[in-house]
């Protein structure tokens, strides 16, 4: 049985449970410069470059894996969000990309083989790609509105060493997260598609406002007639906003998308420090709403989740069954800003 079919027989008989939020973990522990940068020889200040930590603190970032597990994850993300080669180069650590993803999925992948060995329950291992500094359908010079930074197949190309390192490093999954720009996205599952055809991916889209639009103004529906040709494992939404105000935008998404719907939010709103106030049990409540109206298969969370946060949505998600995915409807489905639905 095939990784895709291992999850969604999972998926099928219950609500699955993802990890939560590395940078949040990272910053409750005050780094120093010094524990990023580790006896790496880099010319500019590594603080803040939470990916290198795949590399020079393996036991911080397995230890954050670990409570995850330990809180109930069934899907456990790599700590590799900006681990690429546009990214990194802030850092400029840019020719260490595919050795911080190579070890980004062989730490997750210890972990979960530890689990596994202690109850025979699988659980999975996702390579988290995040969207870049850097946007394909938008200028960032308002003076030039046909001006890009970066072009298609470069940043098919960008993805598709980092997917080489963590499919190198065990990762059997390709999350594309926080999707802003959908041409980004679609960047990402050619470079998928390049490097295993096989690969299962998983989709997950962040909007920007409470219209439920992404930054390249894509609506929900539209983003998925975007991306359903690719057919991903599951398709959902993450970061936004907290719980609450995600829930009409995924119920959108789970009344048209025949496949499984991950949905993972961040811990509510930031304050004016950037910090998160809104504590698990709170957020648990409001995705345990989802689970309750029916419209999600696996939940998790996004920025200010800890596993106490995970802990609690696990708990709550334990009490309802799984959404059922609907059939494919009859039609042809097209996407500009908004979907184009052609009859029969």
């Amino acid at each position: 049985m095939s990784i895709a079919e291992q999850l969604r027989a999972e998926a099928a008989g219950r609500i699955l449970v993802k990890d939560g939020a590395y940078g949040t973990q990272v910053q409750a522990r005050r780094l120093q410069e010094a524990d990023y940068r580790g006896g790496l020889d880099l010319a500019r200040d590594q603080k803040g470059n939470n990916d290198l930590l795949n590399l020079t603190r393996p036991d911080l970032v397995g230890a954050i894996a670990q409570s995850f597990a330990d809180a109930g994850a069934d899907i456990l993300a790599t700590n590799s969000f900006n681990a690429n080669r546009i990214s990194q180069a802030d850092y400029g650590a840019e020719h260490l990309v595919r050795e911080i993803n190579r070890d980004a999925a062989r730490i997750i992948c210890e972990v979960a083989e530890r689990e596994a060995q202690k109850d025979g329950r699988k659980r999975f291992v996702a390579g988290a790609l995040g969207p870049t500094n850097k946007t394909l359908s938008l200028s960032p010079n308002v003076n030039d509105p046909g001006y890009r930074e970066v072009d298609f197949d470069t940043l098919s190309d960008v993805y598709v060493e980092q997917i080489e390192g963590l499919v190198e490093g065990g990762a059997e999954i390709v999350l594309i997260e926080t999707v802003f720009d959908t041409l980004n996205a679609k960047a990402a599952i050619h470079a998928a598609g390049r490097v295993d055809r096989t690969l299962p991916i998983m989709l997950s889209m962040t909007i920007t406002d409470l219209s439920g639009r992404n930054l390249s103004g894509h609506s929900i529906e539209a983003f998925w007639a975007s991306v359903r040709h690719a057919r991903p494992l599951s398709i959902g939404l993450n970061c936004s906003f907290g719980a609450a105000q995600l829930r009409a935008h995924v119920a959108a998404l789970s009344a048209i998308a025949d496949t499984l719907i991950m949905a993972y939010p961040n811990a509510g709103l930031p304050n004016d420090l950037g910090e998160y106030d809104e504590g698990p049990e709170t957020t648990a409540a409001q995705v345990g709403q989802w689970c309750e109206q029916g419209i999600v298969n696996i939940v998790g969370g996004c920025c200010g989740t800890t596993p106490e946060h995970i802990a609690a949505i696990a708990r709550i998600a334990h009490d309802y069954p799984a959404r059922a995915i609907p059939d494919p409807a009859r039609r042809t489905l097209l996407a500009g800003i908004e979907p184009m639905i052609l009859a029969a």
